[in-house]
């Protein structure tokens, strides 16, 4: 898709429950899928716990809209986003909406957007609700995009200044732990075999990428770069259990993977 026919989000974001510090790796991870052209921010202002959010909102020129804690104990800020992200749904304007909140109060929300036709991606901690994640259509881990965000950092300054101590992080594997071995990962592995399954023909050859556009359909939350990797492929060929093989299709070289034999 080219720029002009970028799609249009809308981002709401749950200030109670979401994170200043996330700010910047949250709109540079928006801006892979499109333009976001209402950026909007849900909370009591008046409390100082928000204090932080403030510097981030003016960056951004992002819009904070008010919403009074009228009774001790309820959170009045999930109604206005709701009701805002409906108004803006029937504006018609919008192709999607990324939901910024690790609350599960927002599932029928993200559930309603997603009957409309509208893509809907939520963007919160690994803690999050799995109803919430499952009723997007992707939902993206803060601490994985924050620690992107780092490792981009550290790679600028080690290029403009080597008289800088910084974390020396060069493989792909930027956010796994050395001592993890994900072949073992029996939940990965699980995910893998089925999107195989689905998507290999009669010989157990799997197309590559239609293996990976059926995983996230299996689990909204799946993203290579939780296991360390930049790209799906790159995730793949570490993986022991996999075979790949490059095929020549239509006078152009495909990547197919299927799962080894076992001996």
């Amino acid at each position: 898709m080219s720029i002009t026919e970028s799609k249009r989000f809308a981002l709401l974001i749950d200030a109670d429950n979401a994170q200043a510090k996330a700010m910047d790796a949250i709109l540079a991870e928006a801006a892979r899928y499109g333009e976001v052209s209402s950026r909007r921010c849900y909370g009591d202002w008046t409390n100082t716990q928000l204090n932080s959010w403030k510097s981030e909102l003016n960056k951004y020129a992002i819009q904070p809209i008010q919403q009074f804690a009228y009774t001790s104990g309820k959170n009045a800020t999930d109604s206005a986003l709701i009701i805002d992200a409906m108004d803006l749904l029937y504006t018609g304007k919008f192709d999607g909406f990324f939901l910024v909140s690790s609350d599960s109060d927002f599932t029928k929300l993200a559930t309603r957007l997603r009957e409309s036709g509208l893509e809907v991606i939520g963007i919160g901690r690994r803690t999050t609700p799995e109803a919430f994640r499952a009723a997007c259509h992707k939902f993206i881990f803060t601490e994985t995009i924050m620690d992107d965000e780092k490792i981009e950092i550290n790679k600028n300054v080690k290029q403009t200044d080597t008289t800088i101590s910084t974390p020396q992080i060069t493989s792909d594997k930027n956010t796994q732990p050395a001592s993890t071995n994900i072949s073992k990962d029996d939940t990965l592995k699980k995910l893998v075999k089925e999107a195989i399954e689905y998507a290999s023909e009669d010989d157990g050859w799997a197309n590559l990428g239609g293996v990976g556009a059926y995983i996230p359909r299996i689990d909204s939350s799946f993203d290579p770069r939780n296991y360390g990797f930049t790209k799906f492929g790159k995730l793949i060929r570490s993986l022991d259990y996999i075979e790949v093989q490059q095929k020549t299709i239509d006078n152009g070289s495909n990547t197919f993977i299927r799962l080894k034999e076992q001996k």
